[in-house]
């Protein structure tokens, strides 16, 4: 009896729907309550009666959907209709009711059809209609939405109108036409890939990368100079362009590795052509006068996410082998200023590219890369901020002389480059960063193959100058920049060590933990990139670096000193050894602590003093917490380059035997000193009642002590069945007292 009644309001509805000939606001509700009900009809019929199904296919159901559409003019029609498609769509579930919905092209019929976009809902609807399409498309299903010639696709509806919206300034409309191309692009047709690879549909790629570039430059315009300390405001809009960023390099990630033909080189060259080479390189040492120039601070990290998130080999390695080419050979003659001048070059010098060109239009034909001696490198290294002629050492050259966001983007990028696992070994080895193990393994396969150099260079002393040209896939990268980019390289084979490659940066890290100016947190990232370069033996350091290092940790000592006759001396243990845990972890670590997006934001906050005073407690307290760090971290270094394995615990001798000290010894507390549910002996407590509470009182005993110079008030409560004995509820520091006064 239900599916007699079921049947009948199908017949029902669906005469009633074709003998309709115009739809105006008379019948419309009619039409919008016909168009619901007869997808639910469907949707229960796929699910429990084919009979049903099978009638909607023999009225042509979807055809009149399509007639219903052409004679409407009532948008809110419209909707339902596509709200009514989506809900449907995504209900059923037999490949049957999915093959009759596609087929006959009044699926593509529906897709084509001229809305008017200017109403937003609408738009949402339809952009939702599209992706639940998308979501049933499979190998099966996807010949039914392309239309083709000579087994060639030359339409894709469901494809070429989703990809209008791409960039649309909408964020969930973009998020939806992005699941639904890789939708497409994971089913694996080889002839629909063809198609979206081919002319014009390619150019969706370089359209992506281009939207990216803007998104990157509206960045660069949060994070220049002048927009520096702006408040909250500022940094929640460098946040939520941080995440477009990254959303978006995600979505290019998952394009790419679809496995397409042919989109991986394209946006490996579009990103390379348009954004990498005339804007990021270029920006790491050099200064222009125009003001949409990109800041070192940006390119650093935009360089850290590209090669993070995009997991392109190609890519990860051309912008390695372009680090190791001569700056000049990158930057807008006109406008290249080195340390603030502009170079002295001819001007009949062919390594410029014309700026009069867009960024985003690289020609790449007026670009001329040449790849100077290590053996220059090196020394130039070690000369003013300005005189390194190699990208690569420009990253060296932010690290011994760079401001606190500087150091640590130069950090961020060569830690990034060693976690990459799609960079080839050579390039490490030639940026600098090659782990000692690697390095040893690399010239011990060349020994056992018979490689006279290898075994020469394994057991070589730090002086040694034996050559080693680029091997690996080096050469293929340069040869590639100038074959595949027109740009042209020359290589010149290196007179020195491959141990000078590390050296370059083992100097710089040595010159880095000696500053003053650098946040503890930044010299933290610094001691995790050493011990990844050197993480098993101290014979790396010559007499130069340990000296550095000790006359460092010397200075380092003198301000602990200070800190104990400070506010807070009385902490100074425990914060040394919470912070002697937290550094060993930190710089033994897989990954460095920090993600690529804290290059953007400094780490030393300028403005505190302007809040709080500099006398204040609060800011003493901070001062004390960042010398503590910094001398962790070098006193950590020199049990390092002492060769030795650092302990769990940092080397504090128990304080001496002090009369004041009693009262800690009868209380039974360690050298840490007292920590929440320590129990403790109460045999010199005074009992007191406290209220924490209105009308609750509750028994505690009372104990003021110290250790050393560190004192501390403590509630402890005493146990039922322990009496003397008692666990610490409550402990607070004797901030700036003079304890050995105090208690004596």
């Amino acid at each position: 009896m239900y599916k007699k009644l079921i049947c009948f309001c199908c017949r029902y509805l669906t005469d009633q729907l074709m003998k309709i000939q115009v739809v105006n606001d008379v019948n419309k509700d009619f039409v919008i309550e016909a168009l619901r009900s007869i997808a639910e009809l469907i949707t229960y019929g796929d699910q429990h009666d084919a009979n049903f199904f099978e009638f909607f296919m023999e009225k042509q159901v979807m055809g009149e959907f399509v007639r219903i559409l052409k004679i409407n003019k009532n948008v809110i029609v419209s909707i339902q209709l596509l709200q009514t498609m989506s809900i449907m769509i995504q209900n059923l579930k037999s490949d049957h009711s999915i093959y009759y919905l596609f087929s006959n092209e009044n699926i593509n019929s529906l897709i084509t059809y001229s809305f008017d976009f200017r109403n937003e809902e609408l738009l949402s609807y339809y952009i939702s209609f599209l992706r639940a399409i998308s979501g049933k498309v499979n190998k099966n299903t996807i010949s039914l939405l392309v239309k083709t010639e000579n087994e060639d696709v030359v339409a894709f509806p469901l494809y070429v109108e989703a990809i209008r919206f791409a960039f649309h300034e909408e964020g969930m409309i973009r998020t939806a036409v992005r699941a639904l191309t890789l939708n497409i692009y994971h089913v694996g047709d080889v002839v629909v890939n063809k198609y979206i690879s081919s002319i014009p549909h390619a150019d969706y790629f370089l359209n992506l990368v281009n939207f990216f570039k803007e998104h990157c430059i509206s960045l660069n315009g949060m994070v220049s100079p002048t927009t520096e300390g702006e408040g909250s405001e500022s940094t929640s809009s460098i946040f939520s362009a941080v995440d477009e960023i990254e959303d978006n390099l995600y979505y290019l990630n998952d394009v790419v590795s679809a496995g397409i033909p042919d989109v991986g080189t394209l946006i490996t060259d579009s990103m390379l052509k348009m954004l990498i080479f005339p804007l990021l390189l270029p920006s790491l040492r050099v200064e222009v006068s125009d003001e949409k120039a990109f800041g070192s601070v940006t390119s650093l990290y935009l360089l850290c996410s590209i090669l993070r998130i995009l997991k392109i080999k190609d890519m990860a390695n051309t912008i390695a082998a372009a680090l190791i080419c001569s700056m000049e050979a990158i930057l807008p003659n006109s406008e290249a200023k080195v340390n603030g001048f502009k170079a002295n070059h001819d001007e009949s010098d062919e390594s410029h590219v014309d700026d009069e060109k867009e960024s985003g239009n690289l020609d790449c034909s007026s670009m001329i890369v040449s790849l100077p001696s290590l053996s220059t490198s090196s020394s130039n290294h070690h000369n003013c901020w300005g005189s390194a002629s190699v990208l690569r050492d420009a990253l060296i050259s932010y690290i011994t002389n760079g401001d606190d966001m500087q150091v640590v983007g130069s950090l961020s990028v060569l830690a990034t480059f060693l976690q990459t696992k799609e960079l080839d070994e050579s390039m490490l080895d030639a940026l600098g960063i090659l782990p000692q193990r690697k390095q040893h393994k690399k010239l011990l396969l060349k020994a056992l193959v018979g490689e006279d150099s290898g075994e020469e260079q394994l057991f070589a002393t730090e002086n040694c100058t034996l050559k080693d040209g680029g091997d690996g896939e080096l050469n293929i990268y340069l040869q590639r920049l100038k074959d595949q980019y027109e740009v042209s390289c020359s290589y010149q084979e290196v007179g020195e060590s491959p141990r000078v490659h590390r050296y370059l940066v083992l100097d710089a890290l040595i010159s880095l933990f000696c500053r003053t100016n650098i946040s503890a947190d930044t010299l933290w990232a610094g001691g995790w990139l050493l011990r990844q370069l050197l993480p098993y033996s101290e014979t790396e350091f010559n007499t130069r670096h340990l000296q550095s290092l000790k006359e460092s940790f010397k200075k380092c000592c003198s301000q602990l000193v200070e800190e104990e006759r400070g506010t807070w001396p009385d902490l100074l243990i425990q914060v040394l050894c919470d912070e002697w845990r937290k550094c060993k972890r930190a710089i033994e670590a897989s990954s460095p602590r920090k993600e690529p997006k804290s290059i953007l934001f400094p780490t030393k906050k300028s403005s505190s003093s302007d809040i709080i005073p500099a006398e204040s407690s609060f800011a003493a307290g901070e001062t004390m917490y960042e010398r503590v760090k910094v001398f962790v971290l070098l006193h950590q270094l020199q049990v390092f380059s002492a060769g030795k394995s650092l302990p769990d615990q940092p080397p504090i001798l128990p304080p001496a035997d002090f009369p004041e000290n009693s009262r800690a010894k009868s209380a039974g507390l360690n050298v840490i000193g007292p920590k929440l549910s320590t129990e403790l002996n109460l045999v010199d407590a005074v009992s007191c009642r406290i209220a924490f509470e209105r009308g609750k009182e509750r028994e505690f005993s009372f104990l003021a002590i110290s250790m050393g110079t560190s004192g501390w008030i403590i509630l402890a409560e005493e146990f039922p069945q322990k009496p003397q004995y008692g666990t610490v509820r409550v402990v607070a520091p004797l901030a700036g007292c003079k304890v050995s006064l105090f208690f004596s």
